[in-house]
């Protein structure tokens, strides 16, 4: 691991590791290697969503039950949050590029045998292989622009871009699977991303340049698998008191296993020589803070687009290409929130804006959960749509400028594996805890007004864990003013993320 006393690092062009002064060859124009890392971004955080509108028909031709369903989303989910730490730390020890390229392979290779499954097992299969390709991608994604971008303005604006684009691709989710679905079927939901995976593919090998930090030593597999393990297992166990209630059997022995998984996972991070989380980041208050802000947003707002979609097509009537252009809105309201946030970071500070963003959204959920089995457009998807995910991008550039300050050059990796974690996990947790909300509000009906009230009791629920979040972000979050994002005359140099490490180099850590 470097020290804070080392001038400089091999993501230093200066550094004799540094790929550019060791290999004679021009480095790659930055905005060329940002677009790349945003193509990484855009396809991992696509396929989390781009599913949801072609569930129906993944019911249909599979014959998928409905937790069934849940699962397609979730195996993806569960498999990405849980291995993305081994992915971000593999990053830091065996280099980005590598490990983006292999992450991309798999991801692609797994989005083949998806497309081409003939069984409900063989789909959850390929979507958990999926995961893991995205969890290996994933965190090299913003250590590679970060590593690309110098600090202050211009890396604030990267950042903001990345997570314009990543949040994008979730929003676009819905209008592709709904172009893909009417016009092909739902296997190209998958499908689609075998020629684009193979050309991204191409171009990373091509002109990214490969970085690492610290020396090889031997990656935590045991602490990946439990943490995985139990994830998948609490998930699970939620996911049964649709069925079998709180107190059966069915449901307490996976929960009380996840509970037991999770706390072996601690114990095996605190005692191994090489932890894939260390736990001496979280006593660092920006990572600690914005990571548990990320879990709390993640798990209520994750679950828009797969109760939008299904209110959209099950109850309005809509077709799946119908569903996606009513959310087209919401895509461009996100992409909004995520560029506005720097100039309002530079004004106001990254935590007054990651505050105001949440609530915002908590707004949009709220309106969200007046829907009626009989609504409008306008007030009954777009506006509070709008509403939801103008708030999800004006939190997510500040969370995570605030998320990755205050770590060391050598722990990048790993504390960018954590930001997407820690938004992934709260969000397969959370899509479990509300499916089974809804579902037992609706109980065995399958009519429009059941199937009505059970979303809307979701979307009540996840306003007022957005409200909680809000406020524990009010509180705990470090308070820094974002000075280098968009400058405008008289403004002085500086981000929330320097100005957070600053605070993490000069003082104790924050508990």
């Amino acid at each position: 691991m470097l020290r804070a006393t080392d001038t400089t690092g091999p993501d230093d062009p200066t550094h004799p590791t540094h790929p550019s002064s060791t290999s004679g060859r021009t480095p790659p124009a930055t905005w060329l290697v940002v677009a790349l890392a945003c193509a990484g971004q855009f396809l991992v955080v696509l396929d989390v969503s781009v599913v949801n509108v072609a569930l129906p028909s993944m019911r249909t031709d599979l014959g998928l039950s409905g937790p069934g369903l849940q699962w397609v989303v979730n195996a993806y989910a569960i498999a990405f949050a849980g291995f993305m730490l081994l992915g971000g730390r593999a990053g830091d020890l065996y280099g980005r590029k590598r490990m983006f390229l292999v992450g991309l392979a798999v991801f692609t290779l797994a989005s083949l045998g998806g497309g081409l499954a003939q069984e409900g097992w063989q789909l959850l299969a390929a979507r958990a292989a999926q995961g893991l390709g995205a969890a290996v991608l994933a965190p090299s994604t913003l250590t590679i622009l970060t590593a690309a971008v110098p600090e202050g303005a211009a890396r604030a604006r990267a950042i903001a871009t990345w997570t314009a684009v990543g949040a994008g691709g979730g929003a676009a989710g819905g209008l592709v699977g709904g172009l893909l679905v009417d016009g092909l079927s739902w296997r190209w939901v998958l499908l689609i991303n075998v020629p684009v995976g193979a050309v991204v593919l191409a171009a990373a090998l091509r002109w990214l340049p490969e970085s690492r930090a610290g020396e090889r030593r031997r990656l935590d597999l045991p602490g990946a698998v439990l943490v995985t393990a139990g994830l998948g297992a609490l998930a699970y166990g939620i996911s049964q008191t649709e069925v079998t209630g709180w107190t059966a059997t069915a449901t307490l022995l996976p929960l009380c296993a996840g509970l037991l998984l999770i706390g072996l996972f601690l114990l095996v991070e605190a005692r191994t020589a090489a932890p894939l989380m260390p736990l001496r980041l979280l006593a660092l208050r920006p990572v600690s803070s914005a990571n548990a802000a990320m879990f709390l947003s993640g798990s209520a707002m994750f679950c828009m687009w797969f109760f939008m979609t299904l209110y959209a097509q099950n109850v309005l009537g809509y077709t799946p290409l119908e569903a996606g252009l009513a959310l087209v809105p919401s895509s461009l309201a996100v992409v909004v929130g995520s560029k506005v946030a720097p100039r309002g970071m530079r004004r106001l500070g990254a935590r007054p804006v990651a505050v105001l963003g949440t609530l915002t959204a908590a707004a949009g959920f709220a309106w969200q959960s007046t829907m009626s089995a009989d609504g409008t457009y306008l007030t009954g998807i777009m506006l509070p749509g709008v509403l939801m995910m103008l708030g999800a991008g004006l939190a997510a550039t500040p969370l995570a400028a605030l998320a990755t300050s205050g770590a060391e050059p050598g722990d990048a990796g790993l504390v960018s594996g954590m930001v997407n974690t820690s938004r992934v996990m709260g969000g397969s947790l959370g899509l479990a805890v509300m499916s089974t909300i809804a579902a037992a509000r609706t109980g065995a009906s399958t009519g429009a007004v059941a199937l009505t009230e059970g979303y809307a009791l979701a979307f009540r629920v996840s306003a007022g864990v957005l409200v909680a979040g809000a406020g524990v972000m009010a509180v705990w979050l470090p308070r820094t003013r974002e000075t280098g994002a968009d400058p405008g005359p008289g403004s002085a140099p500086g981000t929330a993320a320097e100005a957070a490490s600053d605070t993490s180099r000069t003082s104790p850590p924050t508990r």
